[in-house]
């Protein structure tokens, strides 16, 4: 398989598939293996490099446990299987809890987010269950002074818009991820990629997202799970995607989970993170507990709620290596030696008892979790694509330049305090908020020239709590 790393981009679909794409012959050859083999071909896509086949569970387990000998060389992966691969990355805050909570529009103002609506972009977003109903939408956004942004539900691989009524479930994580990303970026187009919770399902909502017409200007996804329970087939492939996707010219944000640097371990083996956020590929999103009042900042930490109600996931990957951007960084060797891939990047506000107030299924809440940080990116993204007229893809490389130990992001605001279990917030890149939150000066990192910050125009945001 070609490397797609280093594709120059943004290109398009059928650009990326003459390039780095599976060639006609392969997919001829693995289609009538499969037929052969009793499988029934219900999709193929060469510039992803996929073929989705069905059939009797005993058969496609023989695929799995070993792809026919004369195209062996042409698979790289068999995925499928029922049980749910990832879990969403949010948390509601206790009912008790007297904390402060925020608005999306109030956060475009504290972060410094240039003034923009995200006029002209396209955000997909990913989900692996819950739904969204649009009477929840246009109050949420009535309420914030905004039109209903543009919202469209797109199902893949059967899966569709289906509410399960359960505010604290996958409806939390849906609606919350709309809601954050159409308030930030209210003008943008909206696709909402409903599939099913399967390591299957996960990469074909990635790929097709990715190679939709408009190709997305970024993709957030707030589903995870600690990197050690994927399997290397799902890991690699996944990576693959994302790496097709920042060639297209779409920037990938990821949550980088709610539980510790264990990332919910149970098994005492130490330090995990989670996956997809581990992937190169992907701006992994760290989470912060913040007060601030009349769009100023008093304190921003680390998230840790010292586990009673979760803390920033952050480490250093087991599985993949440390990026070129991330070299002179100063990522800490693994807790079991050697280095890799440091998580997250960057953060903002994710305690939920400093969190988002959202609407779901008709009931106001406040929701925090990493699980936000993904969406918030997402449309500070749609934003810096509007107003420079460049995409943004991988970010990684432009906010990194020039980072070191004893230099600090010059386009972020670091944050110092705070752990997330094993490992300590401090100056510059650190394994809890990375190289920190937005202000200001993260336009500059992609245009060069400083921009009028703010939230949209329309819209007053509403009351910070406190």
């Amino acid at each position: 398989m070609s490397t797609l790393a280093d594709v120059a981009g943004p290109l398009t679909s059928a650009q990326l598939g003459e390039r780095v794409g599976a060639h006609p012959d392969d997919l001829t050859a693995v289609r009538q293996a499969a037929e052969e083999s009793g499988l029934t071909v219900v999709e193929e896509h060469g510039p992803s490099r996929r073929i989705r086949v069905e059939g009797p569970a005993d058969t496609v387990k023989q695929w799995v446990d070993k792809v026919p000998e004369h195209v062996g060389e042409m698979v790289t992966a068999v995925l499928g299987g029922t049980s749910p691969q990832a879990y969403p990355r949010s948390m509601v805050a206790s009912p008790h809890a007297a904390g402060v909570s925020y608005t999306p529009l109030q956060l475009a103002e504290i972060y410094g987010m240039p003034r923009a609506d995200g006029t002209g972009q396209t955000i997909a977003i990913i989900e692996l269950g819950g739904g969204f109903g649009q009477s929840d939408l246009d109050t949420y956004f009535k309420g914030l002074g905004l039109a209903t942004p543009n919202v469209k539900a797109v199902g893949v691989d059967g899966a569709t818009n289906v509410p399960d009524k359960a505010p604290n479930g996958a409806d939390g994580e849906v609606l919350l991820d709309i809601e954050v990303v159409g308030a930030i970026a209210p003008k943008s187009d909206i696709l909402v990629y409903f599939a099913p919770n399967t390591d299957a399902g996960f990469l074909d909502a990635i790929t097709t997202a990715a190679h939709a017409t408009p190709a997305p200007t970024a993709m957030s996804i707030s589903w995870g799970q600690s990197e050690d329970q994927w399997s290397q087939q799902a890991r690699t492939s996944m990576d693959d995607a994302f790496a097709d996707a920042g060639s297209l010219g779409v920037t990938v944000t990821v949550a980088a989970g709610d539980n510790g640097s264990g990332d919910n371990d149970t098994s005492g083996s130490g330090a995990h993170v989670d996956f997809p956020a581990s992937s190169p590929h992907v701006l992994g999103c760290g989470g912060t507990s913040l007060h601030a009042s009349g769009g100023k900042v008093s304190s921003e930490t680390v998230w840790d709620d010292g586990g009673q109600g979760g803390a920033t996931g952050g480490g250093v990957s087991d599985t993949f290596p440390v990026p070129a951007w991330q070299t002179n960084a100063g990522v800490p060797a693994r807790s079991g030696g050697g280095t890799g891939r440091g998580v997250p990047d960057v953060a903002a506000v994710a305690d939920p008892q400093t969190g988002y107030q959202v609407l779901v299924d008709g009931q106001s809440m406040v929701i925090g979790g990493t699980s936000a940080v993904a969406p918030l990116w997402a449309g500070l993204v749609a934003r810096i694509v509007q107003l420079t007229g460049k995409r943004v893809g991988l970010a990684q490389p432009t906010l990194y330049a020039g980072v070191t130990p004893a230099d600090a992001s010059t386009h972020l605001r670091d944050i110092t305090q705070g752990s997330n279990g094993a490992y300590n917030a401090g100056p510059s890149w650190d394994p809890c908020t990375g190289l920190g939150v937005p202000e200001a000066a993260t336009l500059q990192a992609f245009s060069g020239q400083p921009g009028d910050i703010g939230a949209p125009a329309t819209g007053d945001g509403g009351n910070t709590g406190g």
